[in-house]
């Protein structure tokens, strides 16, 4: 194990937090959301944009669906009104939580003090009058690589794809649709109690498990939902903590990479790089996962959050659909309080963002009716398919 103390990590702090108006189709631009995201992330922190010498977007620029990609930093930059000294677009790496990631290895090495992270989405207008066209960037250029394998037979969308995941891993398993129903209906609960989550309404198992196939295992509640909205992060030296209005400790990161991140390239459903980073996560801390109160995990689709319960260490292998069936356990009050703003599940699809913007507030116990009783300790795991990162974050 590393030494903690050592921790390139600690060097930093997540100095604040914003997120813009979330919704479906908002009529709004994704600079107009962005800015909005970045002007209270840098209130909340209490930093002046005068101060900002690092940007970064995930994932910046690239071919992709409409409304996939968000603005360019050099329009965020102009926008805010800034000239940073590091700038960057993360379009590849350990998920969605590279971007944060590199903005603490370049605050931790001196070279800049604080760091906006965003991530834009407006794929719920890209997507109006006729859904999602694609959802790989290779699409836009051509049907190429893995496209070639998957396209010709019908398997065009991650839905497909990790539809097979989920039929394999209940086969592996042996569970089944009633057990894996108790994380829908568990984080429509807690969605219930944030006000800017898209889906507000209870569900009951029943309905779970009557509502419409999409890809077989996976129905529409086990997809998550596309929005329109930004959250922006600001990652800043530690050395600022006192001009800071209430940071949170980076404790440890996750972001090895063993297994082949290709979504048809697994040994077994569980060889995922949340695996991979889970284990690189909990070697550079003493911390252990009983000793987690809240964590936010990746629900891209149902499978992947049983993939991080168990990659991470919450249950062990092949037991997270017994340990989320009926939702005691990851409910308020529960043993592991689980995607405590309704995920993406509910809440909608912000890659990740979402389940960091949540563990700050829950850690700070600025959540209102859902906040986690004295939660002193959070783990965010980001990614899914060939991707996979985690955070564990804790109060100072």
């Amino acid at each position: 194990m590393a030494d903690p103390a050592a921790n390139t990590e600690h060097r930093t702090l997540i100095a604040g937090v914003g997120k813009s108006q979330v919704g479906r189709r908002l009529g709004r631009s994704d600079l107009d959301l962005t800015v909005e995201a970045c002007e209270r992330s840098l209130a909340d922190a209490g930093v002046a944009a005068a101060d900002i010498d690092g940007l970064i977007a995930w994932p910046g620029e690239w071919p992709a669906a409409p409304g996939f990609c968000g603005p360019a930093v050099g329009r965020v930059k102009d926008a805010l009104g800034i000239n940073p000294s590091w700038h960057a677009g993360m379009q590849d790496g350990p998920s969605q939580l590279g971007s944060v990631m590199s903005a603490v290895l370049a605050v931790a090495s001196g070279y800049v003090r604080h760091v906006l992270v965003y991530r834009t989405t407006s794929e719920a207008t890209g997507q109006a009058g006729g859904g999602r066209n694609t959802t790989s960037p290779a699409d836009v250029v051509g049907v190429v690589g893995l496209q070639e394998w998957l396209r010709p037979f019908g398997a065009v969308t991650a839905a497909h794809w990790l539809a097979m995941v989920a039929q394999r891993y209940m086969h592996e398993s042996g569970a089944t649709k009633r057990q894996i129903g108790g994380l829908p209906v568990s984080t429509r609960n807690w969605a219930s109690m944030t006000p800017d989550a898209v889906y507000r309404t209870p569900i009951t198992i029943e309905e779970y498990l009557d509502a419409r196939m999409i890809s077989e295992p996976l129905c529409l509640y086990d997809c998550d939902v596309p929005v329109d909205g930004s959250v922006a992060v600001l990652i800043s030296a530690a050395e600022t903590r006192s001009d800071l209005r209430a940071p949170i400790r980076i404790e440890a990161m996750g972001a090895k990479l063993a297994s082949r991140p290709l979504w048809d390239q697994w040994s077994d459903p569980l060889d995922l790089p949340q695996r991979d980073s889970a284990r690189h996560l909990w070697s550079r801390t003493s911390l252990r996962p009983a000793d987690v109160d809240v964590a936010q995990l990746y629900d891209g689709f149902s499978i992947l959050t049983l993939a991080w319960l168990e990659a991470a260490g919450f249950c062990g292998p092949y037991e997270a659909a017994a340990f989320v069936e009926g939702g005691h356990r990851i409910g308020p009050g529960g043993q592991l309080p689980l995607n405590t703003a309704g995920g993406q599940l509910s809440g909608g699809r912000l890659h990740g963002f979402g389940f960091l913007h949540e563990a700050v507030l829950q850690l700070r116990g600025e959540t209102g009716r859902r906040q986690v009783r004295g939660a002193e300790t959070a783990f965010v795991g980001a990614g899914g398919g060939p991707l996979g990162g985690c955070l564990l974050l804790t109060r100072p």
